[in-house]
């Protein structure tokens, strides 16, 4: 795969397999049951509101924690940390592959979640060490940002296959002869990091995740019974109270788990706020869209799947784009533009209602497939941009962390614009589940509208460096 000594590139060769599969088995677990929630929905007993805690309780989990197992991998090495967090997610995914309950499952998704924020952080470091050459790395990296930007939407392709052919439940115990084959190669194949001195700021990771459990918990409470009810009021006061806390507690802290200088960057500040913007609209899409593409149109799981591999093949697609588009163009221009075509997408999507055909669909995802595949290589490297090596594994945590919490709010959010277009219908007609699908992309287009203001403000702070060096591939390349 990469042109050096035939035995240094086999090892490289099945260290990037190791990495890329863990990567790719946990990413798409975030949206590997989206297209099996109508049967996972009547088989458990889910309702509405608490069938998208299926995805929230894996996407939480991995967000609030990230920030902490990177952490972790820093204190205890990272070959150490990734093996014990595969180690959990394969024991977790049999867990979920076998749950008897709703409550058993939301559980499991937990635990996975958990495991994937201690293993993915880790991946990214041992990534760069074992590429050292500057050629290979950026090449390495491409992989893997194409991994991260498609693996959602592979995630609804084979979670279709499997729903339609065998059952839900195998999009899950998939992972089990997956995680172990990770583990056999791991120890061999993988190098180890050194250990740093230091400590966990636990103070700071418990109020982060915790408030941020919370206020989801809020937001879908909200889509359930409403924002005037004590169950949503409390913990969305509590949720502003510890994120409050927390900034405090990083202030403070002498070794805080989130730098707050990472954020004294109008171009990182802009990133990880546009991420969690552009990851809520697009997750959510997958959810509502799956949902619409069978209990409206009347697909299979399987067929329902097969929609986004268009989507998919864009953000493969748009790796190689961006490699030899951004020595030619500016970056934040290039940036704005995929998030005004990634807008004009999903508010072409709005336009369905009960009738629309499948082959109507297919136009604005490939359209939302080139500006999101686009966006979301800059937002890494821009959330990347002028770090010092010493916050190198912080900023990409936060990178990282915005990926996963944007999905989660997101998700709740729409979640509440779902209910209250449905008007909280326990079983809405095809007509009415149609108006509410379409007013969920409606909010989500102003999800990218916002995102279109912040690259703006982000436009403005790099033409004011237009005169500073930058460094000719993303920082994050050449961070550890």
């Amino acid at each position: 795969m990469f042109p050096t000594r035939p035995s240094g590139a086999r090892h490289r060769a099945i260290v990037l397999m190791v990495i890329l599969g863990c990567q790719l088995m946990m990413t798409l677990d975030a949206s590997i049951v989206t297209t099996a929630l109508t049967h996972i929905k009547a088989e458990l007993g889910f309702t509405d509101s608490s069938l998208s805690w299926i995805q929230n309780a894996y996407v939480l989990a991995f967000g609030g924690l990230l920030l902490l197992g990177a952490r972790a991998g820093d204190l205890l090495g990272r070959r150490r940390v990734f093996i014990a967090g595969t180690v959990l997610f394969t024991a977790a995914s049999l867990l979920a592959g076998l749950a008897p309950s709703a409550g058993l499952l939301i559980a499991a998704r937990a635990l996975q979640g958990l495991a994937s924020a201690f293993a993915i952080p880790s991946t990214l470091a041992l990534l760069i060490t074992s590429f050292p050459e500057p050629e290979e790395r950026t090449r390495a990296i491409a992989i893997y940002s194409a991994v991260i930007g498609a693996g959602a939407s592979v995630g609804i392709i084979v979670g279709g296959v499997f729903t339609e052919y065998l059952s839900w439940r195998w999009g899950l115990l998939i992972n089990v002869p997956l995680g172990v084959v990770i583990l056999a190669l791991s120890p061999r194949f993988l190098p180890e990091t050194e250990r740093q001195p230091g400590r966990v700021d636990m103070l700071g990771a418990l109020t982060v995740t915790v408030g941020m459990s919370a206020l989801v918990y809020g937001l879908v409470e909200a889509a359930e019974i409403g924002w005037a009810s004590a169950r949503t009021l409390l913990p969305l006061t509590a949720a502003v109270v510890l994120l409050a806390a927390f900034v405090l507690i990083e202030l403070r802290a002498t070794q805080p788990i989130v730098p707050i200088r990472l954020f004294a960057s109008v171009q990182r500040s802009g990133a990880y706020v546009s991420r969690i913007l552009i990851v809520g609209a697009m997750f959510s899409t997958f959810y509502f869209l799956s949902q619409y593409l069978q209990n409206v149109r009347g697909l299979s799981p399987l067929a329902t799947g097969l929609v986004f591999i268009p989507l998919t093949g864009m953000f493969f697609a748009m790796v190689y784009v961006v490699r030899r588009a951004t020595p030619m163009v500016s970056r934040s221009g290039l940036l704005l533009t995929s998030l005004a075509t990634a807008g004009i997408g999903m508010a072409w999507l709005s336009r369905i209602d009960a009738t629309t055909s499948v082959a109507s669909i297919l136009p604005p995802l490939l359209v939302l497939g080139v500006g999101q595949g686009i966006a979301i290589i800059l937002l890494t490297d821009f959330g990347m941009a002028e770090v010092d090596p010493g916050d190198a594994g912080a900023a990409s945590g936060l990178v990282n962390t915005a990926h996963q919490l944007g999905g989660s709010i997101g998700l709740a959010l729409l979640t509440v614009v779902y209910g209250s277009a449905v008007h909280h219908d326990p079983a809405p007609d095809a007509v009415t589940q149609a108006h509410g699908f379409a007013a969920v992309f409606d909010v989500a287009t102003g999800f990218y509208a916002l995102a279109v203001v912040v690259a703006l403000v982000v436009l403005v702070a790099d033409r004011r460096r237009a005169g500073r060096p930058r460094p000719s591939a993303p920082v994050v390349a050449a961070s550890r």
